[in-house]
Parts: structure tokens; C-alpha cells; sequence
């Protein structure tokens, strides 16, 4: 039977589930769930083989939510031997496609993070006898997703048992398993840094850098302390005007960057129409939240704006939806072209994180 598999954040397989069932059905195709409890994993069974390759086509990842990464299955659940994997891997694909790249991928649980180091061992052997067979591309210079190609997956579910599956580059993460492995920052006051660092790199495209995330711009962040945040902003360049009541770490206000004004993010309002990025992370309902961020937007008091929406611990996709739905119903009032994503992100815990502009 051919499935998407589907990664997420381990907890939140329901969540990935009912997404992926309810956009394949707006596309009229069907199938059933199997759910991996807290293994981050969702196999979504289709009743027609030929719609999952259809589904990577016609789906972009990036409306997905809580999916971080996913492939249609190739083979089921492979067992292999104690010894020849390489040859069993290989000799299970066949030679009819050809793939631009290997992804060696795991659950993403404490049991993936040991078995990742007997997958880290035999990439270097696969990989070799992937392109001895022509299975795998013989390219001289280092894949890049961006140039197209398809990947091929290998998802160990142990030493012994393995699920190969493949993806379009176009249209899947550009790291294994979905995950970008970011390097906490020793100058950063909180861990909430690698929010919006991964959030810029996920939903602003490299190439826009130079305009939409350089030095220079003025920036707002609500429910800025003790300044995680801010960081990013400020070792970009901005200017950045901190709102909280709380205290911001000496050594951001110490860059001559930032101005802290102590009141309720909900209160504030810039006094100039110049600020180019609003970010908040304030720990508020959600609805009130993205009620506050289309106003800013709405008003002209921003261009774009990163911002977190708080889960509820039941009920959370639909939560999502309304709370998403919420910001384009106002968009639509007012008769504005808008672009807005929302993603879990990896270093996202019980919330998601959004980027909304006008366009």
C-alpha cells in the first residue's frame, strides 16, 4: 500500500493527522491514519497509489502546519539482515528511478537520537552503493534542494527495520527530518532566540534577505523580555523598540539598538509609520493575540510581522484554524492582498509560529 509519511513534533501526531486528511480530501483524495503516539511520525495509508505521488505535487509543504517533512513510500517496512544491508537497500529499489540525494532519517525520540549513530555509519556505504547501482546521482558538487531533483528517504525504525520513500526537492524541507540544527547563541538572554532566528530562516527566502531583513530597518517587539527575541533583531542590524514591563538584558541595551519602553504590548502603538518588522512572543490568547497583529498590519504601523500563537492543550488544530481564519476574515474585510504562513517549527513548543505581510 503506497502512504505519505509524515513528520512532526513528537505529541502532536493528531494534529499532523487530521491536516493531512482534511487537505488531501479538499483535493478528492482518501485514505486512513496510523498515528506513531509520541514518535512524531504519521502514515497516512491512500486508497489510490497513484494520489501520493499526485499529493507532494499538488500540496505545497508549506501550508502543512505541524508537518515538518514528509515522502510517499517506496517499499513497506523493510527487515533487514544483521549483515549486507547496503545490498538489501538497494536490491528493494530497483532501477526504474533515479534520486538526487539521500536523506537518512529516525524518529525523532530519544531511541532515534541513539540509533541515529548507526544511521550516521552506514550513510558513507549506502550512499556508495546507491550510485555503483544508478540508483543515486554521481553529482560532483553538493545537492542543492533549490535546484530541483528528487530525494530519497530511508527511515530507520531500528537497525533492522527500514521504510524507504521519496520526496520532490521543490516541494520538502531541506533538512533531514525537517529539523535545522540551529547553535544557541552565548550572547542571547533566553532560549527563545532560536524561535525567530528558525522562523526567519523558514519563512523569509535567502534571496530577500538584503530587503527584508537587513540593517537599518525599525523593528517593534511585544512581550520583549528578557530580550530573546530582540537578539535576532538587533545582530541584523535594526533598530528595535522593546515593549515590556519587564527588565531586557543589559547587554542588548547596551548595543545602542534597542529602546525599552516599560507598558502592555496591547497598549502600545509606534508614534512614526516606519517600522518595517513587528514581532511578538507574548504568552496571550491566541485569538487576541492575531486580533492585535491584522491591526498593526491593517493600520500601517508594519510591513511584516513574525509572531506566536499560544495552543490550547485540547482542541489545538481547530484552534489553529479559527485563530488563522480570524486574520484572513480581516484581511478580506478591509480588501488587502496578504501572504500568511503559519508553522510548529522545531524549537516551538506549545504554540506556532506565523508570518503574515501585505502584498
Amino acid at each position: 500500500m503506497t502512504s505519505i509519511v509524515l513528520y512532526c513534533r513528537p505529541g502532536f501526531e493528531k494534529e499532523c493527522g487530521a491536516e493531512i486528511q482534511e487537505k488531501a480530501a479538499w483535493n478528492e483524495m482518501y485514505g486512513y491514519l496510523e498515528l506513531k503516539k509520541n514518535q512524531g511520525l504519521v502514515f497516512f495509508h491512500l486508497q489510490v497509489p497513484e494520489h501520493g505521488e499526485a499529493l507532494l505535487k499538488k500540496l505545497p509543504l508549506k501550508r502543512l502546519i505541524f508537518t515538518r517533512q514528509w515522502f510517499v513510500t517506496l517499499t513497506e517496512k523493510i527487515e533487514l539482515p544483521d549483515y549486507n544491508r547496503v545490498e538489501a537497500i538497494v536490491e528493494s529499489l530497483g532501477t526504474e528511478w533515479q534520486y538526487d540525494d539521500l536523506r537518512m532519517e529516525m524518529p525523532d525520540t530519544n531511541d532515534g537520537k541513539e540509533l541515529s549513530k548507526f544511521c550516521r555509519k552506514l550513510a558513507v556505504p549506502l550512499r556508495q552503493g546507491l550510485r555503483k547501482a544508478n540508483i543515486l546521482t554521481n553529482k560532483k558538487t553538493e545537492f542543492k534542494a533549490e535546484e530541483g531533483g528528487t530525494i530519497l528517504h530511508a527511515l530507520f525504525l531500528s537497525g533492522q527495520d527500514v521504510i524507504l520513500g521519496f520526496s520532490f526537492a521543490d516541494n520538502s524541507s531541506p533538512h533531514v527530518m525537517g529539523i535545522p540544527r540551529l547553535k544557541f547563541p552565548s550572547l542571547a538572554p533566553s532560549r527563545s532566540t532560536l524561535k525567530l532566528d528558525e522562523a526567519f530562516l523558514y519563512f523569509i527566502p535567502r534571496n530577500e534577505w538584503s530587503t527584508r531583513l537587513t540593517s537599518g530597518m525599525n523593528a517593534v517587539d511585544l512581550g520583549s523580555a528578557p530580550g530573546g527575541w530582540t537578539y535576532q533583531l538587533v545582530r541584523r542590524g535594526m533598530m528595535v523598540t522593546a515593549i515590556d514591563n519587564g527588565p531586557m538584558a543589559e547587554s542588548l541595551m547596551e548595543t545602542g539598538q534597542v529602546k525599552h519602553k516599560m507598558m502592555d504590548g496591547f497598549k502600545y502603538l509606534p508614534m512614526k509609520q516606519n517600522v518595517y518588522w513587528l514581532v511578538c512572543d507574548m504568552i496571550e490568547k491566541p485569538q487576541k493575540v492575531a486580533k492585535l497583529m491584522s491591526e498593526w498590519l491593517l493600520n500601517g504601523h508594519c510591513k511584516e510581522a513574525m509572531f506566536n500563537l499560544k495552543l490550547p492543550m485540547k482542541g489545538r488544530y481547530q484552534q489553529v484554524n479559527e485563530d488563522l481564519q480570524a486574520i484572513k476574515d480581516a484581511f478580506t474585510e478591509h480588501q488587502v492582498k496578504y501572504e500568511l504562513y503559519a508553522k510548529h517549527l522545531y524549537y516551538d513548543r506549545e504554540e506556532i509560529t506565523v508570518h503574515a505581510r501585505l502584498i
